[in-house]
Parts: C-alpha cells; structure tokens; sequence
C-alpha cells in the first residue's frame, strides 16, 4: 500500500493478498495473487500450494499492511473482478455511514450509486474488465439515514486481482470553493457581483442567444459628481454612498429579474437578459434616475446624487458581449456630453458619425504629409463694379476612404490634436504660391489671396516667421495676402496674438476678421487692432434674400456695422450672398465686397484661371 497513506500508487500484489487473507481469515489459503521472483505476478489463478514458488511476506510484514489498510484515513476498498467488495477500511464505513463488514460481499456499483447513470456505470464496468485501467468521477452518494455526502470517487486497476476503490468527500472542499468563488465575483462594498461575474453572466446571456431569436438589453450608469464625495468626505463615506446606491439599484431591477453589478469605482450596470424590446430598457433607466433621485443619509450626511446612464438594447444574435459594453461606454459618453442625469440611447448614426471622427483623427497628421489636401478658392466681387478683387482660399481633404471632406469636417480635429500648424502652414504656402503664379500671369489685375488661421497657429507657431519665410520663397508681395482670424480669436488679444498681428500688419499684410457679428462684436476695441477688413456672418445677410419681406432689422444693423467699419478705415465683406437682389441691397447699404454662391461656389485654381483669362 505504500506505507500507512495507503495511498493508490504502490505495488498492489502484496497488499491484495494480505487483505483478502484477512477477509476469509486463513493466512494462507489459496485465493491470492503470489509474486514471482522479481516482483511480476503469476497467472490470475496460481496460489502457492499450486506450485508457486515465490517466497511469502511473513507474519510480521502482513500484519503492518493489513494494520495500514485499516487505520488510512482514506475510504479504501478492495473489489473482486466482478465489482464486490472483498474489504472496506474503517474511514469508508465512516464515510458512507455502514460497518466495513456489512459491506463485504456487496456491489460496489450498488454501494456508491452508480447503478443509475448509465455512463459511469459502463466505465466502471470497463475498468471491471480491463478495457481501462481507471475510472474518476465526482457524485452524490446517498448514506442508509438518507444524507447525502458529495464524494470523489476513484476506481484503479492494480495489476493483482482485486482492484482498489478509494472515495474522498469533497463536499466541503466544494463549499469552500463555492465560498472562495462568490468572494472573487462580488463586490466587497456592495456585495453586488462584481466585473467579472458580470461579464460572465453577459457572455452567457448573448451566447445562449447565439442559437435562437432574442434580445439582450444594458444600462451602464455612472455617479454624476461622486468624486467631490469622495474627495471632502473620504472613502468611507463614499463607500457607504455606493452600497446605498446598490440598493435602490437592486429594488430597480429585482421585479424584473435582472442583473445588477458594480463594475468597479461609481459604475454600476443593469443586464436586461431576455428583453422585450427598447422601451423595456429605456424605463428601466427612467426607474433608475427616480429611484436615485431622493437624497442619501449616509454618515452623517444628506447627499445628493444623480446618474448618466448609456441604454443599448439590440439582437442579440450578432452581438458580442465585448461590442455590447463598447456600445454602452459610447452612449454614457454622449449621455454625459448632453448635460448628465439622463439616459440615453444609443444611436447607430450618431456612432458611425464618432467612428468616422475617430479614424479621421488618426490619419489627419500622415494626410498632410501624403498630400491628401487641395485648395478651392471663393471669388471676392466688388458690389460696386463686379470685378474679381480676391478670392479666399478653402482647404479639402481628398480622403482616400471617405472622399472630399469640407472644413467642418476635420478643421476642429485639426485644431485639438495640434495639426492645424502643420495644415495651417501648407495651406499658407500653397496658397501664396498659387496667388504668386496668378500675379505673374495677370499684373494688371493682382487678387488678394485671403487665408484662415486658426488660434493654435498664433500661440503654437512663430505665425509671424512662418509668414515672412513663404512670402520670402513664394515672391508674392505681403500686400496680396490676407490673414482671416475669427473675431473671438482676435477680441481680448494681448501677449503673444497683439504682438503677432502688429508685426504681420508692419510687414504689410492685411488683417481680416472672419465671422463678425457673432462673437463680441466690440468696435472700440477694434480701433486699437491692426485689422483692415471686416466679414459679415452670413447669418446678418439671410434677411436680405426676399425683397417682397425684408427684415428691417437686419437691415438697419448691417447698415449700422459698414458705416462703422468704413469710419475706422476698415472694408467690409458680405459673406453668404446667394441671389441678385442681396447684392443689391447690400451695394445700396455700402458694402465693399460680396462672397457667396450669387457669384461662384469654391473652385479649382484652374477655374479662377480661367476667370482671370
């Protein structure tokens, strides 16, 4: 047996004849497997008064391995080839609540209630018979007072006849398991189920749907303002904040059976498994935000919280339950984004428009290098006279996946990550390079060339070197440029932007205010700016567009801002003009230039060519 463990992994054909003898208590009868010389047994049937030759183990060696069997804290038994028990130590008996004699004789298979499932009753039968050498399987086995002991049952092939069984309870390893596995997946704060208990309920939940016809519904919510908790009443207080939380969570979607978890920090979430349809998520999240709406008493305190909750409700066939979660973190994000404590929905178009924005954002610094930008140009007319002074320059993205892209698209992209100075430089450069080839082409009329920058090219550049080197490379004359910042970018200037446009104005370059009437529209202020030209919003020239009702008001304000403008020496651009009869009025009220697509939409430099031609 291996020394007293008794353990399974010895030398079997000593043992098995010594506990067989002590069964039929004849210490050399026949029945028993002798060892040849060199420890291989004979054959099945030899006995030593058969003529084997052998020498037996003596009395002293058969007593210790008999005592050994009988004391092992392991529940062993030896079975004859047909499944009986020959003999059962005392921890068996123990073990199964019946005597170690009552056993003898009995079926093994009978015994530990195997008879009943047809699987492990045909392996066992295999190993009976010497198809397999072993048999493990894990099963309830019901006690004669009707208890029942969850055991580990091993059956083992020794090489001598009888075969050795061995059964260990594992009912309270398995509790303690159980014990340790709810400790991993839930929250110790809340005592909800934690992330990843959660996204195990979830990935069963869409897997069990992968097969059939079902939705899967999720709220993602997230605390508005717990951090300040956290933050001037401590941990503690903001810890028990969170299990009250979990509560009024719980009474939400306990009714309807679903699962609530916290995720980690303030971030709870709500699995709707089988959902019937949007709406049955949406209430859930309205239920939510009523039930967080009553203050909390918590340590003393009366706090007030509230939630921005994501709602995704979908097919569940086609989804993943990591798209699920990417899913509902957009729609948090958005739900934050339009002001916090609210739900809101996730919204298919409104993702594509994000996807989109994120992979522009990616490509937008290699596309400058690439090349992937071209320039239209607008033409700037005199009302007065209908000729061509100047066009402003408009960069396009000539996207390789997405095609041409407007400014909108990718100018504000540009200006929070920081390329709108590398953009902002290559369109300086190719459009003084294009002004300078039309000026060679056409002296007797020069066109200004007017270009946009943005307020990251003032305080992130030297704009003023930058200027200086292009029209320096370029040969155009500083007077054909003009430089269009956007009036809140210009208003309240001082350092660095007032220093900038000083020096661009010194050099000769015009200063254009783009967008004006929108912002701070301060004159005065203007006076002490070295800024040449003003352009109207084109939100002051949609009054303009029916002469059978016009808005006086528009009128009189427009009127108002040229007679202004021309006594500071400023010009003025009406941009948006879009029929005949706005360029007239606007003519009559005085102002210097239209832009729009009355006269031309942005074009190719080829066209304005051709218009110079």
């Amino acid at each position: 047996m291996g020394g007293p463990s008794g353990g399974p992994g010895v030398e079997p054909e000593s043992t098995a004849q010594v506990i067989t003898h002590s069964h039929t208590s004849a210490p050399r009868s026949g029945g028993g497997t002798d060892p040849q010389p060199g420890g291989r047994p004979a054959g099945q049937g030899g006995t030593a008064a058969q003529g084997g030759t052998a020498a037996r183990p003596d009395d002293a060696e058969l007593r210790d391995y008999r005592a050994a069997f009988a004391i092992a804290q392991t529940a062993m038994a030896l079975l004859a080839p047909d499944g009986t028990v020959l003999e059962a130590n005392g921890a068996l008996g123990a073990l199964l609540g019946a005597s170690p004699e009552r056993m003898s004789a009995t079926g093994a298979a009978a015994l530990l209630g195997l008879s009943g499932d047809r699987h492990a009753r045909a392996a066992f039968h295999d190993v009976l018979t010497g198809r397999r050498e072993r048999l493990r399987c894990t099963r309830g086995i019901t006690r004669p007072d009707g208890s029942t002991v969850h055991a580990e049952i091993t059956l083992s092939r020794t090489g001598a006849r009888p075969l050795l069984l061995s059964v260990e309870d594992v009912g309270e390893r398995n509790t303690l398991r159980e014990q340790l596995r709810h400790l991993r997946m839930h929250d110790p704060v809340s005592a909800l189920p934690n992330r990843a208990l959660f996204f195990e309920r979830l990935s069963a939940a869409v897997g069990d749907h992968g097969s059939r016809t079902g939705r899967i519904g999720l709220c993602y919510l997230d605390l508005d303002g717990f951090k300040a908790v956290n933050d001037t009443l401590g941990h503690r207080v903001g810890d028990e904040l969170l299990a009250a939380v979990g509560r009024r969570l719980l009474a939400c979607a306990e009714p309807g059976g679903h699962l609530v978890a916290r995720l980690g920090g303030d971030e709870f979430a709500l699995l709707v498994r089988d959902s019937t349809g949007t709406g049955q998520a949406t209430d859930l999240a309205e239920a939510v935000l009523a039930a967080l709406q009553p203050p909390f008493d918590v340590g003393g305190h009366r706090l007030a919280v509230s939630a921005s909750i994501g709602v995704v409700e979908r097919e569940a066939a086609g989804t993943s339950a990591t798209g699920l979660m990417q899913a509902a973190d957009t729609t948090l994000y958005w739900a934050k984004a339009d002001g916090k404590a609210r739900w809101t929905l996730f919204d298919p178009e409104r993702n594509e428009h994000r996807m989109t924005r994120q992979a522009l954002s990616r490509t937008l610094r290699q596309a400058v290098e690439r090349g992937e930008f071209v320039l239209d140009y607008q033409p700037l007319v005199a009302l007065d006279s209908g000729e061509l002074r100047g066009v402003e320059a408009l960069v396009r993205w000539e996207h390789p996946h997405f095609g041409r892209l407007a400014p909108n698209r990718f100018i504000g992209l540009a200006e929070e990550d920081g390329s709108i100075v590398q953009l902002g430089r290559w369109v300086l450069a190719e459009s003084c390079r294009q002004a300078r080839a039309w000026q060679l082409a056409h002296p007797e009329a020069p066109l200004v060339v007017s270009v946009n920058v943005a307020v990251r090219q003032v305080w992130d550049s030297d704009l003023v070197a930058d200027v200086a080197a292009i029209l320096a490379d370029t040969g155009l004359p500083p007077r054909l440029l003009q430089l269009e910042l956007t009036e809140s970018a210009v208003m309240g200037s001082a350092g660095r932007p007032l220093q900038a446009l000083h020096a661009l104005d010194e050099m000769g370059v015009r200063i254009a205010i783009d967008d004006f009437g929108t912002g701070y529209s301060n004159l005065a202020y203007m006076s002490r700016l070295p800024v040449s030209a003003l352009k109207l919003d084109g939100s002051f020239v949609q009054g303009f567009r029916s002469a059978e009702h016009p808005n006086p008001a528009d009128e009189t304000i427009v009127e108002a801002l040229v007679e202004l403008a021309h006594r500071l020496g400023l010009t003025v651009t009406a941009e948006c003009v879009e029929n005949a009869e706005q360029a007239e009025r606007l003519r009559r009220i005085g102002c210097d230039t239209g832009q729009g697509w009355h006269y031309s939409r942005p074009v190719a430099a080829a066209a304005i060519s051709a218009l110079l031609d």
